[in-house]
Order: structure tokens, then sequence, then C-alpha cells
């Protein structure tokens, strides 16, 4: 499909105006009656110009949502636990926090942003002195500080089994390379003398 001339144009390919009364093309998409789901992007309508222009003019997204909805709708922080790069599971493979491990976006900028902080500045070494360099790798592969025990060791690894196996994510293997890589550190660290 291409644009042309108006934004959100798209060839027909024969598509016929959903208008009951219109024969011209079906050129411009309108939300259909089953949305956005788990199963896909959900169905569209396909309307010409005039007809689309229609439809929109009457279009009540909040339509069906009660009042508590629709704020949490129109709040500024709305949509941020949306899965994109830097919400999957999979995100933050340099050792920096994942999105996905906080409830809250403010507390997840802040700690992403003290991380980067303490990278640049080298103090991240120091820290993580009773640590050698692999151990650090696997730390940071865990999601964990310098400051962690034995007991946080083995809850967070027992947090990424549940999340990255794919006996808990309803078959999906997306994520077994990462479950790898958290069983092997879990190994290596288990075994280091700091923990000792």
């Amino acid at each position: 499909m291409r644009n042309e001339r108006f934004h959100g144009r798209f060839e027909s390919d024969g598509r016929e105006c959903e208008h009951p009364t219109c024969r011209e093309a079906g050129e411009f998409r309108a939300p259909g009656t089953r949305g956005n789901s788990f199963d896909g992007p959900g169905e569209f309508r396909w309307f010409c110009l005039e007809h689309v222009r229609e439809f929109n003019a009457g279009y009540d997204w909040f339509e069906g949502m009660n009042a508590e909805e629709i704020y949490r709708a129109q709040a500024p922080g709305s949509g941020w636990q949306t899965e994109t790069p830097a919400f999957r599971p999979t995100a933050g493979m340099d050792g920096m926090p994942r999105w996905a491990d906080f409830a809250d976006p403010l507390d997840a900028i802040g700690a992403r942003a003290g991380d980067i902080r303490r990278a640049a500045t080298g103090r991240n070494h120091e820290n993580y002195s009773r640590f050698t360099p692999r151990e650090r790798e696997a730390l940071s592969m865990m999601g964990l500080g310098p400051k962690a025990d034995r007991k946080q060791l083995r809850q967070r690894y027992s947090e990424l089994v549940r999340r990255y196996h794919p006996d808990r994510n309803g078959g999906d293997r997306t994520h077994e390379a990462r479950l790898q890589q958290v069983v092997e550190s879990y190994q290596l660290l288990r075994g280091a003398a700091a923990f000792a």
C-alpha cells in the first residue's frame, strides 16, 4: 500500500467504501468493530474521503469507558508500560536496569541515569572490586549491584527464571537465549568467592 496526497490514503485494490450508499473507492481506514487485542491489530473499516471524514467527526474514542478509565488514558504517563524495545524483558542487555523491572517510569529513568553516570565517571569498578571481571558481567546480566548478597542472588535468579522459562510464558521460546545467560551467570556467581 502506498500513501498518496492525503495522509492515511491507501490505494484501494478494488475495495469499495463501506458507507451503505457509496460506491467510491475505500481508500481510508477507520476503526472496525473489533479493536486491538491479544489476537492482533483488529479490523479496519474502509471509506472514501468524504465518508471517513463523516465517520471521524462522530467517532468517540472514550465510548464505553468509565471516568477512571478515561482519566488513566489521558494521564501524562499513559502507555509508558506498553511493550516497546525499551520495555521488553530482553531490553537492557548492556547491564542497565530493564524498564520492565519498575512499576513507576520515573524510578526506571532514575536508575538508568544513575548507572550511566556511574559508568561515565568510572565509579562502578571501585564498588565491584570484590568481583572478577567475569563476575561483574554476570551481576550485570542478573541486574544486581555490587552490594548484592547470596539471598538477593537466589531471589533474582528465581525471578528471572520464572520470567524467561517457556513453561511460564505459554511455551514461548523467544527468551531461551536470555534464560541460558541467566543460568550461566547464576552458576558463576553461586561459586564466587565474594558470596562465600
